[in-house]
């Protein structure tokens, strides 16, 4: 109950939910009450911010910081185990593998199975609870699709516990324990997913996947039309910032 409560609150405070239901009191406000001029500004708060968010140069400018912590790995590193984090996923028996993995899983997926390659003494761990009404894990349906790239089936190792990055933390411990970890998720995940690695006497190395802020040439339209692809990445950058708040906060009371 409490992990669905957490959930459901903090995606009430992504941007788009947040500027609706801003939104949605300015209208309140106009209709219902006497107070029109609070609603307009509400409404318009709302639009600027929408607005604001989806274009390239100022999505990508909230993103970066959270992604350039760590460089690409291209390298063998004499891992011993590559952990992949579980994301979003669904599953269809009549799809591809890879199509069950949406959003920033299959990204991490690929470069968990590049990593292996370039580490072959390694095992690959997928973590990631099942969905609720899923008949399948996170996990499993991340090994699916590793299992499709051609990676044995006895270099994998299913974690389908865990719910979320610190109970992922507390189960990779448990197999890893003082042996060499490779930690792979999203570029704007891992300075998070780190700190709770660490906080599991765990010293991974840091191999981010997915990088979304992008500096590379792009045509001004691109870079100044209003698109939901940057509001995504905008919704990264600040579902990460609450992420790290509330695990700071959890820290602060841990200590106290």
């Amino acid at each position: 109950m409490l992990f669905a409560l957490k959930k459901f609150v903090g995606g009430l405070l992504l941007p788009l939910p947040l500027f609706l239901l801003i939104i949605a009191v300015g209208l309140i406000f106009i209709w219902w009450t006497r107070w029109q001029r609070l609603g307009k500004i509400c409404i318009s708060l709302a639009w600027l911010g929408i607005l604001l968010l989806s274009l390239q140069p100022v999505a990508d400018r909230l993103l970066a910081p959270l992604e350039n912590h760590y460089p690409t790995i291209n390298t063998p590193s004499n891992a011993d185990y590559i952990v992949v984090l579980g994301g979003g996923y669904t599953f269809n028996p009549d799809w591809a593998p890879s199509s069950n993995l949406i959003n920033n899983s299959l990204p991490r997926v690929t470069e968990g199975v590049r990593q292996l390659e370039l580490n072959p003494n390694a095992k690959i761990i997928f973590t990631g609870a099942a969905a609720i009404s899923n008949p399948i894990s996170s996990a499993q349906v991340a090994a699916n699709v590793a299992k499709s790239l051609g990676v044995p089936a006895e270099r994998i190792i299913i974690l389908d516990k865990p719910r979320d990055t610190q109970q992922e933390a507390q189960e990779v411990a448990k197999i890893v324990q003082k042996q060499r970890l490779l930690l792979v998720t999203s570029a704007n995940h891992l300075p998070r997913a780190l700190r709770f690695f660490k906080a599991e006497a765990l010293d991974p190395i840091p191999a981010p996947a997915n990088q979304l802020a992008i500096s590379s040439p792009l045509n001004p339209w691109e870079r100044w039309l209003p698109s939901p692809l940057y509001l995504g990445h905008s919704e990264r950058a600040w579902y990460e910032t609450l992420g790290s708040w509330w695990q700071a906060l959890l820290k602060a009371k841990d200590e106290k």
